[in-house]
């Protein structure tokens, strides 16, 4: 739940004044804040990159397709770790959804506890995860909504 104007006023004035009264302390839980472990390793991610990227050259220039290999490793590799970071950091850790939180949404938008519901008996036979095109569509909407796969 997002805080209220007056909350964030309020908070940025604690905020300040701790500042003020404990700089020191202050910058310690900046420090520990895993945001800005996330933006450290991102930018890690980055020098890694460019430094693969250096050995692509150095590779055809000595010959050595063993050393542009390396290259385009250490880049792919500081990319996944790069990625991983920045979507840790923004809170998408995953863009799966819990079979609990699945099945309560289900239910929630069927507004029945069970699959059949009122006048609509259950079929018998079937899945009550649905099929796949019930499944494709869930994944579409999710992209459409911007919280991944």
């Amino acid at each position: 739940m997002p805080l209220s104007e007056h909350e964030q006023r309020q908070l940025e004035q604690i905020e300040q004044a701790l500042y003020a009264e404990h700089p020191r302390f202050a910058r310690a839980v900046r420090a520990a804040d895993p945001q800005v472990h996330y933006r450290r390793r991102i930018l890690y991610a980055a020098i890694g990159f460019v430094l693969g990227l250096a050995l692509l050259p150095v590779g055809v220039a000595i010959s050595s397709i063993l050393v542009s290999v390396l290259g385009f490793v250490v880049m792919l590799a500081c990319s996944y770790w790069a990625t991983s970071s920045y979507r840790r950091m923004d809170g998408i850790v995953s863009g799966r959804i819990g079979l609990r939180h699945r099945r309560l949404r289900r239910q929630a938008r069927a507004g029945r506890p069970g699959r059949g519901g009122p006048g609509r008996p259950a079929r018998p036979g079937r899945r009550p995860g649905g099929g796949l095109g019930e499944r494709l569509e869930e994944r579409w909407r999710r992209r459409q909504e911007g919280r991944g796969f």
